[in-house]
């Protein structure tokens, strides 16, 4: 392996193979989870007051689904429309055709045309992130806080490593990893988008994305949804599912072009 693929490989895959292991060490074989639930968790009255406000349930969990769920919505709409270009050019010397290439909408419609592969990948990639999620909610079966014994709840609490079930959905629990926070990591898509067109602003880009996950999963960890840990599994199984795919779309080598620079040091490079 070259010098240029060992360092691609350390970071995007080494560093969240690295961060599974430490989650795993420090919240699935202790009680740090519970501990920093036990934070928001009233003993007295049996539940978590922040999960009893309706005005925050809606904010944080239903209206922040329109950032990734437009993101897909988008990414559907934007490789549909993107074969309206190739059928207009083909029928370019129809009259009908004309006025739409001379209009304002030539502009979009080429854009549309021009990244029809990247829209796509968007899709598959959150289609993929998304059943993956899905897939170890149902083979690990796990209750949410609130539904177990610990909160008030009928159910035992369990790791998913004690439940899993590799063939068949383990039970009716679908707490791990946490699905809300996945929503939001699974706009990692866009991050790769931008490495592929080397973007400078890329991993303000990826930081941006990391700290809304992050977010979303707080949020549900404070209303006693889920434990901290599912925030940070559904972070690393989105990140890998989502590499994946962005490998299998562009490569190694596009992805790791380094970043373009600014105009201004561009053209300062040049005259150098």
């Amino acid at each position: 392996m070259t010098p240029r693929r060992f360092c691609f490989y350390r970071s995007y895959l080494g560093l969240p193979i690295l961060l599974a292991l430490v989650t795993f060490l420090v919240f699935d074989l202790t009680e740090v989870d519970r501990l920093f639930s036990n934070m928001f968790y009233d003993p007295v009255a049996g539940l978590f007051p922040i999960g009893q406000s309706h005005l925050f349930e809606k904010i944080t969990h239903k209206w922040a689904r329109i950032i990734p769920d437009w993101t897909g919505e988008l990414a559907v709409i934007g490789v549909l429309l993107s074969f309206i270009w190739p059928c207009l050019e083909r029928y370019r010397d129809a009259r009908w055709v004309k006025p739409i290439l001379r209009s304002r909408m030539e502009a979009p419609l080429r854009f549309l045309s021009r990244h029809r592969f990247d829209f796509f990948f968007v899709m598959v990639a959150f289609a993929l992130s998304t059943g993956v999620i899905h897939y170890l909610k149902s083979h690990t079966s796990i209750y949410c806080p609130v539904e177990t014994t610990l909160y008030g709840g009928a159910e035992a609490r369990k790791e998913w490593f004690d439940h899993f079930v590799f063939w068949h959905e383990a039970g009716p629990g679908r707490c791990w990893p946490g699905g809300h926070a996945s929503s939001a990591f699974s706009l990692f898509a866009l991050y790769f988008v931008a490495r592929r067109y080397r973007w400078r602003h890329s991993n303000v880009l990826l930081a941006g994305v990391i700290v809304l996950g992050l977010a979303y999963g707080t949020t549900r960890v404070l209303q006693g949804w889920h434990y901290m840990s599912h925030t940070l599994w559904a972070g690393i199984f989105v990140w890998l599912s989502t590499l994946l795919v962005a490998l299998l779309f562009y490569g190694r080598s596009k992805l790791q072009q380094p970043v373009l620079k600014a105009a201004g040091s561009v053209r300062a490079a040049e005259n150098q």
